[in-house]
């Protein structure tokens, strides 16, 4: 058995939700172990559906039944189980099957899309360019998109940039970054404090 073989039948037998495989995966940091968990079981197979000669199989209470031949894994979900046979790691060699409810591993497949795309939102970063000459009305304008971003759990990145003269006041130019933090009114943190860099401020805040 292949070591990633090994790693997915021992994920199954503790019986956790894919939502848990999921924080497992992330937990054992194997280099797209996560990404066949959360890829491969979009669109499994079930039942007559699958086509391996043979599959290792998890049961309903998360025991590794071993491998089995594909008419001996199926007669273990008769119709009248309510239970179905999905093929839940294809590419493992052999494919790793679980014996559950498909309604069951649905629900549990969207609350994991669910957890990714709320994970994904919270390491988005948005950038947020000003000027340090702005109009009160344009950095209004600024403003309120940082906050949305600030709202939606993004983290921030706001950029001034300085043009010719401006780039020799420098402690004018952090100053006009801190007056227009000063001017948000979400909470937040900084998680990289202003710094001048190229052509000019930039500062990274997240919110608290």
């Amino acid at each position: 058995m292949s070591l990633r073989t090994r790693c997915i039948a021992y994920a199954y037998t503790s019986s956790p939700s894919l939502l848990e495989l999921w924080e497992i995966s992330k937990y054992r940091g194997r280099v797209g172990f996560e990404n066949e968990l959360s890829t491969t079981i979009q669109n499994p197979r079930i039942n007559n559906q699958i086509t391996a000669p043979e599959l290792r199989v998890i049961d309903a209470e998360g025991k590794n039944l071993g491998v089995l031949a594909l008419k001996d894994a199926l007669a273990l979900v008769p119709e009248s189980s309510g239970l179905d046979l999905i093929e839940i790691s294809p590419n493992a060699k052999p494919p790793v099957a679980r014996i559950m409810s498909f309604d069951k591993y649905r629900y549990e497949q969207d609350k994991l899309e669910k957890k990714q795309r709320q994970s994904q939102k919270q390491t988005d970063l948005k950038v947020v360019q000003i000027s340090a000459r702005a109009a009160e009305n344009d950095l209004q304008v600024k403003l309120k998109r940082l906050e949305e971003f600030l709202g939606e759990g993004h983290q921030v990145m706001i950029n001034m940039r300085l043009k010719g003269r401006e780039k020799a006041n420098k402690s004018w130019a952090e100053q006009k970054l801190k007056d227009f933090m000063n001017m948000v009114k979400i909470e937040y943190k900084i998680i990289a404090p202003p710094r001048y860099a190229g052509n000019g401020f930039s500062t990274q805040i997240v919110k608290k």
